[in-house]
């Protein structure tokens, strides 16, 4: 699950589901990535990494959660051709994919790297240019991978970091503390922000609505600041 969608990989592929009322899942409708042999799935960002057995791993573009589109399949060269589970982790500059691939034990990949992509590593989500960087034998076929503790990350629309909530003393966010974040209190509809700048240098002057935008923005900001000092 990612905020209030979740991704399912099933035998038709990659399947993405509303949440919003946890009560309540909806399927999305043609939110559909066809793969062949899809056995897991893990969330990172804006990609979504299907463990595709015998098509290795699939990397799709979740930037859209309701229209989701394959950005590659990625083999090593027909090396990876039994994944059944895959989690990403991160050090440093540098992010990877670790990898069981049945038969051939764990695979380590680097995904993100400044050395493979200096121009376009950075940033809130790049698109990930994988590596097989490393094997390890196991005794028995590669099944599942752990995975790492996540922190609770709060970030702008822009991907900016603003806050950690995985602190120690710090607790996650509970259902309510959550939709606070993302609906209005009046009429339980969701905030939204355009890709158009309003009021930008050159451009129209703001319409009244623009000045009703800028109102709602100010109380949800007072509302935030006096949910944060409720906390501490």
């Amino acid at each position: 699950m990612q905020f209030r969608y979740a991704f399912v990989a099933d035998r038709d592929g990659l399947k993405v589901l509303d949440v919003t009322d946890l009560s309540k899942p909806k399927p999305i409708a043609n939110a559909l990535v066809p793969v062949e042999d899809a056995r897991n799935v893990y969330v990172a960002r804006t990609y979504a990494y299907v463990s595709a057995g015998k098509q290795g791993l699939a990397i799709v573009d979740v930037e859209n959660p309701e229209s989701p589109k394959l950005d590659q399949f990625f083999t090593s060269n027909g090396q990876l051709n039994d994944v059944n589970d895959t989690k990403i982790g991160m050090v440093a500059g540098s992010a990877y994919a670790f990898v069981a691939d049945g038969k051939n034990g764990m695979r380590v990949l680097q995904i993100v790297s400044p050395w493979e992509d200096p121009a376009h590593f950075s940033g809130f989500s790049p698109r990930p240019t994988p590596k097989l960087i490393a094997t390890a034998r196991t005794r028995g076929p590669a099944l599942a991978i752990s995975k790492g503790i996540d922190r609770d990350r709060a970030v702008d629309e822009s991907g900016n970091q603003l806050a950690v909530f995985g602190r120690r003393g710090a607790r996650p966010l509970s259902r309510t503390e959550m939709q606070r974040l993302y609906l209005h209190s009046s009429n339980g509809a969701f905030y939204s922000v355009t890709d158009e700048p309003v009021g930008r240098l050159g451009s129209q002057p703001p319409t009244s609505s623009s000045s009703t935008s800028f109102s709602s923005l100010d109380s949800v900001l007072a509302r935030a600041r006096s949910w944060l000092n409720s906390l501490y």
